[in-house]
């Protein structure tokens, strides 16, 4: 995670120099200014997180400096430092939209916790932001990374068949994300608001995957004490998501066409049917008409679930998505395992997206993992994937275009670094990792002409 930046206004240098090092040592990034009016023009240069201004100041005071920024940087959060005797303007000061106020003498402990909240609440604020904007756009989840064209073919299919009532068949290998597909499609449909049960169907001993399903009656088997719910009727007027279909027995195959055509259930011990009105998706990762042709499934349950089928394709089969599903990977476990790595370098980068990735986005989420733990960064290298090194056998993912894809990704990584960094280049070689000759060679390599950074503003 980048380091986040306070903007320090105040009219006594000492002040500004005892704030300035308290969040120096927190790891902030810190500006300052003698005034709310030269505040003012540094954030007319660059953005910052938080401000934090006396609130008596000779020129303009902090109050006159909260209605300024607020006008023209609304996201920014203003933190108002005031001596006992103005604590009502204080008050009042609030009311115009300052996060917070500090009394003087002011403790470290205060400064510190008191910032960190009101960037907390910035964080809460763009992310129902994005949501809202997500939601606008008919995007319902944002565990759905990449834009590929393979990706946005699926997803396009998702938003076609959503709204039906037909069975859904997902096919694709183990870790493509079918799950994340099923949930999207329950998401999209006219049963958003009732239960959606996923079920393994691999995960249950033959003997009792029927009465997870279905249900059963108190005594119809031995350790049946009591009546017991299946979760078809939990998931009665919502969707229930069958995985790994075919370990479903064949015994039990005839009852799950019965749920489908007759839109009821037997629970086992039982012979009074239950109606339920459940929506079935079911997925695999093998071929079921294979399975069919060697009498593992039966063809009239494969025809009756495959009314509608969508593939997801491999994950080397979207390889520019890679890079964002690290991004996604590396914040995901950045707050699980407590780190603040900013993401890959780009060789590394250009080296994952060249392997194989037989497990596919899950074994890809299981690399970034293993290697965030390894790493003693904030950057990830490609000496925290030795088990990658090491494989024997890689024949990489690459395309056609797979070089020209990373270069125009890395010509965008650097570019947008020299934007941030107002086209310090010093200061963009430490945003993304590297060395200043490195950085130098790569702007050669790449050709790029960083009179583009003018442009893109």
């Amino acid at each position: 995670m980048e380091p986040r930046s306070v903007l320090i206004v105040d009219d006594e240098a000492s002040i500004r120099t005892s704030l300035k090092k308290v969040l120096g040592n927190a790891g902030y990034i810190t500006k300052t200014a003698s005034s709310g009016h030269e505040a003012l023009k540094v954030l007319k240069k660059s953005s910052v997180d938080v401000v934090l201004s006396d609130l008596q100041m000779p020129d303009d005071d902090g109050f006159q400096l909260l209605v300024g920024v607020k006008k023209e940087h609304p996201r920014t959060e203003v933190i108002l430092i005031t001596g006992h005797g103005t604590v009502e303007r204080a008050v009042e000061a609030m009311k115009e939209g300052a996060y917070d106020f500090i009394t003087q003498p002011f403790k470290k402990a205060v400064i510190l916790s008191t910032v960190e909240r009101a960037i907390e609440r910035q964080d809460l604020a763009q992310e129902n932001t994005y949501l809202k904007a997500q939601l606008a756009k008919g995007v319902t989840t944002h565990e759905i990374i990449g834009n590929s064209a393979a990706l946005r073919s699926v997803l396009n299919m998702v938003d076609r068949v959503a709204p039906l009532v037909s069975t859904v068949l997902i096919t694709g290998g183990s870790g493509t994300g079918k799950e994340l597909i099923a949930r999207a499609l329950h998401r999209k449909s006219p049963r958003a608001g009732k239960p959606f049960v996923p079920i393994n169907c691999a995960a249950f001993p033959e003997n009792l995957i029927e009465s997870e399903l279905f249900g059963h009656v108190k005594g119809s088997f031995t350790g049946a004490t009591r009546d017991k719910q299946g979760l078809f009727k939990v998931a009665d007027r919502g969707t229930i998501f069958l995985d790994e279909i075919v370990s479903v027995p064949l015994n039990l195959q005839v009852k799950l066409l019965r749920a489908i055509e007759q839109k009821e259930i037997l629970p086992a011990g039982s012979t009074t049917p239950e109606i339920v009105d459940v929506h079935i998706i079911a997925a695999t990762n093998k071929n079921l008409l294979d399975e069919v042709e060697q009498g593992n499934f039966r063809e009239d349950l494969y025809y009756r679930l495959n009314v509608v089928g969508i593939e997801i394709p491999p994950l080397r089969d979207r390889v520019e998505d890679i890079p964002d599903l690290i991004d996604h990977f590396v914040a995901t476990h950045n707050a699980q395992i407590n780190k603040h790595i900013r993401g890959v370098d780009p060789e590394t980068l250009q080296f994952l997206m060249e392997q194989e990735w037989k497990g596919n986005i899950r074994e890809l989420e299981n690399a970034i993992e293993r290697a965030m733990i390894l790493c003693d960064s904030d950057l990830l290298t490609i000496q925290q994937f030795p088990h990658l090194i090491r494989r024997p056998g890689t024949t990489g993912a690459s395309g056609p275009d797979l070089k020209s894809s990373v270069r125009r990704f890395e010509a965008d990584m650097i570019l947008k670094a020299l934007d941030a960094a107002e086209q310090d280049k010093n200061e963009a070689a430490k945003l993304l990792g590297l060395s200043l000759s490195s950085l130098y060679r790569k702007i050669h390599e790449l050709g790029i002409d960083v009179r583009q950074v003018a442009d893109r503003r």
